[in-house]
């Protein structure tokens, strides 16, 4: 690996600078951070942002043209506050990214590792359905800071709160109440963690293309994909941050 360009999600909680400092710690490569990849994009970005929409949780096609889609992705876009509440497939829009790649820059000796304020989902073949992801690895890797709070499944206690919030009163408490009940155990929107548990996810992704290694099965590892929250705070954010091989390589 010679490069490593790193892209800023700037209506995050992500530091982006700080990430790459941490990369360049750990990594043999020169680390950079450019302007945000969605700037200046155009109308053909917006329509492909709009063929990328999941439809339904259970639904493989995705995608409207619709002309209001089309100019609600335009302003995303151009003012990304104003976004939210859509999944994107993941593949579709790394595929996009790709092809607004300077053509000199898209070898695997060049990491470009993009956040983005977007949530991404990739199709699960084995049961039929979406499911929401933190990162999308390859050329660009795709780091989702939205999909690092709702990717991975809560604690079984927010979903005790859950439940016994609904009998008491009938309806579902809000987000917030259940939040401050079981602190800690999981990331939330905004989370004052949020940049150090994204560096390990920005390293999974320069090693991925280094090595050809996905993830890390060590539960410990900052180079593990935990399915639920628990996970992630155990290995983004608690010691040791690598297993004893990764520590060899990255430590």
């Amino acid at each position: 690996m010679e490069r490593v360009s790193l892209y800023p999600a700037p209506t995050t909680e992500a530091d982006a600078d700080a990430i790459a400092a941490w990369l360049r710690e750990r990594v043999d490569a020169e680390v950079s951070v450019r302007e945000r990849f969605l700037d200046g994009a155009d109308e053909a970005l917006a329509r492909e942002f709009a063929r990328a929409r999941v439809l339904s949780p259970y639904d493989r096609a995705t995608g409207s043209e619709m002309l209001g889609v089309v100019r609600y992705e335009e302003r995303a876009l151009s003012h990304p506050e104003r976004a939210g509440g859509v999944i994107y497939d993941g593949v579709a829009v790394q595929d996009a990214l790709r092809e607004r790649l300077p053509p000199k820059e898209r070898s695997l000796d060049h990491a470009h590792v993009v956040l983005l304020d977007r949530v991404l989902g990739t199709w699960g073949a084995h049961d039929g359905r979406w499911h929401k992801r933190v990162t999308v690895l390859g050329q660009p890797a795709l780091l989702s800071v939205p999909g690092l709070y709702e990717a991975p499944a809560k604690p079984e206690d927010y979903y005790r709160e859950q439940q016994r919030h609904a009998l008491r009163s009938g309806d579902a408490p809000p987000r917030e109440v259940l939040e401050r009940e079981v602190q800690g155990s999981f990331l939330v929107e905004d989370d004052p963690r949020t940049t150090d548990a994204l560096r390990g996810y920005a390293l999974q992704a320069v090693h991925y293309l280094e090595t050809g290694e996905a993830f890390c099965e060590d539960e410990r590892c900052r180079l593990h994909n935990p399915h639920r929250q628990e996970g992630v705070v155990r290995a983004q954010l608690r010691d040791p941050a690598f297993c004893p091989v990764h520590e060899r390589r990255y430590g």
